[in-house]
């Protein structure tokens, strides 16, 4: 019996360093190596600090931001240890009113015309980064409003920062929030 145990045993212990140990540092090296900030999870620095990722979405509520698509994730919203959607039908009572006020609330904030679908809906992660350029659009005024600025100019930063479908048509075009509302703060900083 321990002629079949042993060998058991070193196999188990010997993959076990390489599939468990070896191959995970090999593979965390070479993806260092090749693509740095993607393999630490893209961060954002400002003036040292730690901003957030490009892949996680955040809350801005300000009437000077860009603001994100609505979060399920956590209790608040935009908890990226409770990611997830909300997971009601889309018949669901809870679902029709939260959507009904923030579509109330939205057309409030930024007019009565139609409004994206993005911006009352929830991503499947409630961390979506992206917004749609149309919900980018309808958010311009206020925010130029807000900032002082020109439409036109703001517009002009807005189609800088569309991420494109990959390959040309693999994928929708996004606006990511964080990136856009840094270089907003970075070309019109708000007074302090």
């Amino acid at each position: 019996m321990l002629s079949h145990i042993r060998p058991a045993l070193v196999l188990l212990v010997l993959f076990s360093l390489i599939t468990g140990l070896a191959y995970p540092l090999v593979i965390t090296g070479i993806a260092q190596g090749l693509f740095p900030v993607q393999a630490s999870g893209s961060l954002i620095e400002r003036e040292g600090r730690l901003i957030g990722s490009s892949l996680i979405g955040q809350g801005f509520s300000a009437p000077h931001y860009f603001h994100p698509r609505p979060s399920a994730a956590g209790k608040a919203g935009y908890d990226a240890t409770s990611s997830g959607g909300s997971n009601l039908a889309p018949t669901a009572k809870a679902l029709v009113e939260r959507v009904a006020g923030d579509v109330a609330a939205y057309q409030q904030q930024d007019g009565n015309a139609a409004v994206p679908a993005d911006a009352v809906t929830t991503s499947g992660s409630g961390l979506d980064p992206h917004i749609s350029p149309a919900n980018a659009a309808r958010q311009l005024p206020r925010v130029a409003a807000a900032r002082g600025m020109m439409p036109a100019d703001l517009e002009a930063l807005m189609q800088q920062h569309i991420d494109r479908p990959w390959l040309g048509f693999l994928g929708q075009p996004g606006i990511n929030v964080l990136t856009l509302n840094l270089a907003l703060d970075k070309i019109r900083p708000l007074s302090r």
